[in-house]
């Protein structure tokens, strides 16, 4: 039996047939709703509960946290509505005609960014063109029915190639080969565009920015955005890396800084004694210190799952609206990465 879901703000609606999530339903139809992982961990696609009767489909999960949690919010990915419902949900504005679908592409060029960071630029092939937003993700399918996740490092702007920053993981399989044999000429079979971590237009509030890591390659694209739309929003980027060497494209954030008056860097390494001339600690210390009040702001985060949950609890303390916290979560121990995609799969019939 199918039910109809409303969205309170805008008054769309769309139908979940039987055996389908809400979360499901909502993509099936276009709506760009935000979420990240949809195994019921991040909880990035939390929602309001404004009428009707729903269940989870393996009782409360880990994001709900508590019990009035778990009676007003719901995680879209996890519930079967019962009955029709009304909803409150971020809609990620422009982003209904975004669809996920599978392409191939070549491989046009490889560049080491340091030691243990190579970008591969992909471009289509066929002139079939992955139409996207800045900060979104994609998935490289494996021969084996495996796929890996990497943020798009460029904004859609420029040119119809892709690039990705993909660090070298010890006993990763798929990164082994990208520092290996993949080469300029190999096809890849790639699907997406995937994710909500993507530009909020509708906002004068100055912007926060927090990279960790490779966490930097969808923050890159975001900002090459809003640069690119000629935003005259404040936009402050705080990057956090292990040594300083891990700053792999330092030089073109640092020139973003001297010639965009609106753009300010601030790069924080955590490793003692390997700071140098730079700020030292973790990145979201640095960010609290220099902004203890985080009412008047907008949020993007990305990097470790660590890194995030943080975010998640301290930015919310310093007076940060939740629903003006955007962040994707990726650089994730292989472990952790398959369970998320194993859930991912168990959801969405992947």
């Amino acid at each position: 039996m199918s039910h109809t879901v409303t969205l309170q703000a805008s008054g769309l609606h769309f139908t979940v047939e039987a055996g389908e999530t809400v979360l499901q339903a909502a993509l099936r139809a276009g709506l760009a709703f935000p979420y990240a992982c949809p195994g019921g961990v991040c909880g990035s696609c939390k929602a309001t509960l404004i009428s009707g009767e729903c269940v989870y489909l393996r009782g409360p999960p880990t994001a709900a946290s508590s019990a009035v949690e778990r009676r007003q919010q719901v995680l879209l990915c996890q519930i079967r509505p019962t009955t029709d419902l009304v909803i409150a949900v971020g809609e990620v504005a422009s982003g209904a005609d975004i669809q996920r679908r599978l392409f191939t592409m070549e491989v046009v060029s490889k560049a080491q960014l340091s030691d243990d960071v190579i970008q591969l630029t992909l471009a289509d092939m066929g002139g079939d063109r992955m139409r996207r937003l800045p900060g979104q993700y994609l998935h490289v399918l494996l021969g084996d029915g495996r796929e890996r996740a990497f943020s798009i490092a460029n904004a859609p702007h420029d040119d119809h190639s892709i690039d990705l920053h993909v660090r070298r993981v010890v006993g990763g399989g798929f990164t082994s080969s990208v520092f290996g044999t993949i080469e300029p000429g190999s096809v890849l079979r790639i699907e997406g565009p995937i994710g909500s971590f993507v530009p909020r237009e509708d906002s004068e509030r100055p912007i926060l920015m927090m990279a960790g890591g490779t966490g930097f390659a969808p923050v890159k694209a975001l900002i090459e955005h809003f640069l690119h739309i000629r935003t005259r929003r404040p936009i402050t980027l705080y990057w956090g890396v292990r040594v300083p060497a891990d700053l792999y494209l330092r030089e073109m954030v640092e020139r973003w800084a001297r010639d965009i008056a609106s753009f300010r860097f601030v790069a924080v390494v955590s490793q003692a004694g390997q700071a140098e001339d730079l700020r030292s600690g973790l990145v979201h210390e640095a960010l609290l210190q220099d902004h203890p009040d985080l009412s008047g702001f907008d949020v993007y985060m990305s990097g470790p799952p660590t890194m995030i949950d943080i975010g998640l609890r301290e930015f919310v303390k310093a007076g940060l609206p939740r629903d003006r916290l955007y962040y994707d979560n990726f650089d994730c121990p292989p472990g952790v990465v398959d369970e998320i995609l194993s859930n991912r799969a168990g959801i969405h019939g992947l």
